[in-house]
């Protein structure tokens, strides 16, 4: 009899698996991620149509992406996340080995300028850069999280341990170059430091190493003039009025002609005549702004601001440290990069060339930004 028990209590926490999940998180992000594959087709179709192409390419490949996305997700609340400790050594490693391998000849493959893909068969790529970030994560929030003699903040050296799980993997998507996810990274270096209770000269010490590091980078000639015409593209946009500067332009005319409605869906004249580069990967958000209008993109912006709130609200709920610094470490990752894309569209930021979180089309970032929720929803369930 009380082997029976036991079976129907395991069965029924199977079957309430679901329910134990934070609805508000998945009804946002799902609602992304269909209004992303929309866009992904939508920026896509007509060009592909015209040019005797298969015109659902891409909305083919992008379903797939967020099939296997949420399949990951799902996988990374199967494991009580405070088992992720014993694995975090294996997680940070298989994260450094794929940056190496993308600096390997043969191995890696270049894209804008940057080593940093692995190829497979079958048109299949992977940017180890973007699955490096949950590995930092992970990494940084095991050190920060130890207390010792019950000291409410990590000690100093175990801030130098942390900065040194960043920064190997740093340095490595340095070498390729990727400085947008560098500074990606650095936001979320720099949060989890903040929060973890850490001295102010720490964050004050970072933000200056970072401006530093920065600036030596340009002056030495390490980054690339496709990098520097970006920059000077921020500062004046008529500087490289071929390449990064006609994106810029091309970009805020076509989020300033949807107006309050937009053009309507799959009419976007802009869109369907491409005259915005890597419009359905880095500016997917100019196809919003054309199509769907000021009402579409801000109901982005809106399903944005709900996926951190409810992310705020996990970390703020639990009393276990390593998952606060988990979900911390996530929150500030979304925050930076949903920032830095959408700013860069309309001039506010920087071009970097960094995906925007559930719309842009991509494997990789797809992947990494749903085990990302996964870790979120993994925390909800333990912390209930």
């Amino acid at each position: 009899m009380a082997t029976n028990l036991n079976i129907g209590h395991r069965g029924k926490d199977r079957r309430s698996f679901f329910a134990g999940s934070d609805r508000a998180l998945n009804i946002a992000v799902l609602l992304l991620l269909f209004m992303g594959i929309v866009l992904v087709y939508a920026a896509t179709r007509d060009w592909f149509a015209s040019n005797g192409l298969d015109p659902e390419y891409y909305l083919k490949r992008q379903l797939i992406n967020v099939i296997i996305g949420i399949a990951l997700a799902y996988g990374t609340t199967l494991i009580d996340y405070r088992l992720l400790r014993a694995y975090t050594p294996v997680v940070w490693g298989l994260g450094v080995l794929g940056l190496i391998v993308v600096l390997i000849p043969g191995l890696g493959s270049t894209v804008n300028g940057a080593r940093s893909w692995i190829s497979f068969p079958g048109g299949f790529q992977i940017q180890p850069a973007e699955l490096a970030k949950i590995s930092i994560i992970i990494g940084m929030a095991l050190i920060l999280s130890e207390r010792i003699a019950n000291n409410d903040a990590p000690t100093d050296k175990q801030v130098v341990q942390s900065l040194g799980v960043a920064a190997v993997p740093v340095l490595l998507i340095i070498l390729q170059p990727d400085l947008g996810t560098v500074l990606i990274i650095s936001a979320c270096v720099i949060t989890m430091i903040a929060v973890s209770g850490a001295g102010l000269r720490w964050v004050l010490g970072l933000i200056v190493v970072g401006i530093t590091g920065a600036y030596l980078a340009v002056a030495s000639g390490e980054v690339s003039e496709y990098q520097l015409n970006r920059l000077r593209s921020f500062v004046d946009p008529n500087a490289d009025p071929q390449a990064s500067g006609y994106q810029l332009r091309q970009a805020r005319i076509t989020i300033g002609s949807g107006g309050l409605l937009g053009k309507g869906l799959f009419d976007g004249p802009q869109t369907n005549g491409r005259f915005v580069p890597e419009q359905q990967t880095d500016f997917i958000f100019t196809v919003a702004g054309e199509e769907l209008g000021f009402l579409g993109a801000g109901l982005i912006l809106a399903l944005y601001f709900v996926i951190l709130m409810r992310a705020f609200s996990i970390a703020r709920r639990t009393n276990d440290l390593f998952g606060r610094m988990v979900c911390v470490g996530v929150i500030a990752w979304f925050s930076f990069q949903i920032f830095e894309n959408i700013g860069m569209t309309m001039g506010l930021m920087p071009m970097t060339g960094v995906p925007l979180p559930f719309l842009s089309y991509g494997g990789s970032s797809m992947f990494a930004n749903l085990i990302g929720v996964g870790l979120l929803q993994n925390v909800y369930q333990r912390t209930r």
